[in-house]
Formats: C-alpha cells, structure tokens, sequence
C-alpha cells in the first residue's frame, strides 16, 4: 500500500527494526525467516532517521546479502504484507533527471517508508493518537505512578549563637579530604603459605559472629529448573535475556541481570532467540501482562511459566502404566477402526495442497517468449510489480505497459 492508504503508521529505522523483529517472531507470515529479518536490517542500515524513507536497490541489497535478487524481491513483499513497508514513491521508467533539469537519463527509483502495523501496537499495549500513516503513540502520564522525589522545603540552620570551632591543630586550615586515614584489614588466606606471624585475637567472639564457610564446602548453585550452570549457557541467556528485553517491553521492569538468570535454563537447552523471545510474548499474553496490568517483577512471572511448562512436558513423558494381557491393538480397536474411516474420506475429499513453486530460469524463459500476452503483464505487474519484473523482465513489462495505456487512450476516446 502507499503511505496515503496504508493503516501502519510511521515510524524510524530502530523502533521499525524492533517491531519487524517481533512481527518474525510472532510467526504473524508464515515464510517471513531469517532472510526476511536480515533484509529488513539492510534497509534499517540506509534509511533516514527524520522521515523513515529508503531506497529499494535491488540489485545492490542482493549482492550486498549475497542472495539473488528474486529472493530480495520476495521478502520486501512479505514485509509489505506485514504492514511493515509502504510505498513512498513507486518506481517507473520516467526520467527524474528531465525534471531535476538535468542532462541524460535517470529512471525515478523506489522509496519504501518503515511503517508498523496496528497488530504490533496492540501486542504492546500502546496507546495511539490519529489514523493511518501520520498516527502517533503517546503516553498518558496523568496514569502513570510519580516517581519524582518528593520536594520538602528545608529550614536553614541558625548557628549564630553557637561558639566557634576552636581547632588549635598543626593543620588547622587543612581541608578534611587531606586528613588521612590508616585503616587495618585482616586479609584472609585459603591455602598457601605466609611469613606474617599471627595476630593475637583482643575480643572473644560472640555468638552473633559469621564464621566463614570453608573452602569446598559451598554447594553448587542451580537454574530455576535445578540444572546445572555452564559458562556456554550463561552466555546464551545473557544473549537471550537482551532480545526479550529488546523485543517485550513489559518485561523492562525487572534488572538486566534478573533477566540473565530467569534464562539461564533457556540457555541450557540451547534455546533459539525467535523460541526465547516467543515464549516471553506468550506468557505476556496469557497473563494479560502490558494490557491489563503491567508486572513489578517480570521475570518471577516468566519463572512460573517455565515451570509450568517443565511440568507439563514431565506429565506427558511419564511412562504410562499398560496392562499388556487385556489390551487389544489400535488397529483392532473400535476407535481405531472409526480413526481408519474417517481419514480415508479426509484423504479423499479433501482438496490437494497447493504449494507455491519455486520459480526457475526456465519459467523466466517461457514467461519472455510470447509478446503477445502484454495485458496478463500489465495486469500482473499492477498487482505485484517486483514480481512481474522478476517473471517477465523489464524489456516486456514496458512494452506491456506501453500497450495498456494506448489501449486504454483509444477507449477514452471512443468514449
């Protein structure tokens, strides 16, 4: 759609970049990957903080990427099928150089304009002001808790009647920062040998003193599900523990580091960033959690949920107790029997999948051999124009096109 007629509204590279992160996650398309994101990150990289504007470039973003440029083509039509993208300003064959007032010949390129749809904002629980492109997200601070410090006027003190300090030391004048201060530690050795003989101990302890624990007698911490913590699975959810952060935002009000260890557990079973930040988006949502209340602690919420779901998983991998003497087959069964029916009608009534194929060097080839089918080319490049460039070329989609509007100026002027 174009900025005029799109429902997305405007947005910037970073906060475009977040969402398209969470539109892939989400699994909203469902041939929107990894190649998707990794193309929307090169337009992210060239496009215009102010306006949120870029070029399309299909020729430099495929060789940039190192994919062909059909493939570029294909994911910034998943992205426009997001609500992601919308047309700033759609290519054509006219000569932007001619109305520069400049010599030779430019064809006028591409712009795409970072949009996020409203199925993202209403995930989020953001609230927006307007219609279509020019909408807005605001927030309401009447609702929201005062956190400022509180502004008690304080009474000046009244010293008048006091004496003076009468300070008759060597360094009166010095300022306190330059009095120095001896403080004696006690360093405590585990092993090894010193030369220090041992201080006699003045004061007896009492029976409030902590006596440290000795060396290896300290038990191994755990994760939340009791696994054992691996330097590899730190690593991970600290990495995991950023993109749920980046991605959920109400997951924000719990530490960095309360994040890290809530997925630490994730880390061990070498969990995905799309698994991570999914799960994160579902808890959210089965708690109404950034709609209906906003958690004070999130990851004790996530926490309950991983649980929960360790739990469930244990439950349907607990062996089952079968009594093999009087059980019958599931072939021989009557429900099995019913199951047997039932999908052989499914499987014959049932219409065949239509797959979409992969388009080859040789369908390009047929699509280019006959002239003679311009209108089907200029009706498919007015539904998909990269599309129809990708099947039919640029030489017969302007012949195709040329032909259309003689065609359609000899109906005008009939009419």
């Amino acid at each position: 759609m174009d900025v005029d007629t799109t429902a997305s509204r405007h947005t910037g590279p970073r906060n475009w970049l977040r969402a398209v992160e969470w539109l892939i996650a989400a699994g909203l398309h469902p041939k929107a990957n990894q190649t998707t994101l990794a193309v929307a990150q090169d337009l992210a990289r060239r496009m215009d903080y102010s306006t949120g504007h870029v070029r399309y470039d299909l020729e430099g973003t495929a060789d940039r990427l190192g994919i062909h440029r059909s493939n570029v083509a294909r994911h910034v039509k998943y992205l426009r099928q997001l609500g992601a993208l919308a047309w700033a300003q759609r290519g054509s064959r006219r000569n932007v150089k001619r109305l520069l007032g400049l010599p030779g010949y430019a064809a006028t390129a591409t712009v795409y304009a970072a949009v996020i749809p409203a199925a993202y904002d209403h995930a989020l629980g953001h609230q927006i002001i307007g219609n279509g492109y020019e909408a807005r997200v605001i927030r309401d601070y009447r609702t929201m808790p005062d956190t400022r410090p509180s502004s008690t006027p304080v009474e000046p003190v009244d010293n008048a009647p006091s004496d003076p300090v009468d300070n008759p030391a060597k360094r009166s004048l010095a300022t306190p920062s330059l009095t120095s201060a001896d403080v004696e530690k006690k360093v405590q050795m585990v092993g090894g040998v010193t030369t220090t003989a041992e201080r006699p101990n003045k004061t007896a302890p009492t029976p409030s003193t902590k006596i440290p624990a000795q060396a290896g007698s300290s038990k191994k911490r755990g994760t939340i599900l009791g696994a054992h913590i691996t330097a590899a699975g730190m690593q991970l959810g600290e990495k995991l523990a950023t993109a749920i952060r980046r991605a959920v935002p109400w997951t924000r009000n719990a530490t960095h580091d309360q994040l890290r260890w809530v997925c630490a557990d994730m880390g061990e079973q070498q969990w995905t960033v799309d698994q991570a930040v999914r799960f994160a988006v579902e808890t959210g949502h089965q708690h109404a959690a950034g709609f209906a209340w906003q958690p004070d602690r999130p990851h004790r919420l996530i926490a309950a949920a991983l649980r929960t779901a360790d739990q469930d998983q244990l439950e349907n991998t607990a062996p089952i107790e079968v009594d093999l003497v009087h059980s019958v087959a599931w072939e021989d069964s009557t429900a099995g029997r019913e199951a047997a029916r039932l999908a052989g009608l499914a499987a014959l009534f049932a219409p065949a999948a239509a797959d979409e194929p992969e388009r080859t060097d040789e369908d390009r080839l047929r699509g280019r051999t006959d002239w003679n089918t311009w209108p089907e080319v200029a009706q498919h490049y007015a539904d998909d124009p990269d599309d129809a460039l990708d099947l039919y070329g640029v030489r017969l989609c302007t012949y195709a096109i040329r032909q259309d509007s003689k065609s359609r100026d000899r109906q005008e002027a009939w009419a």
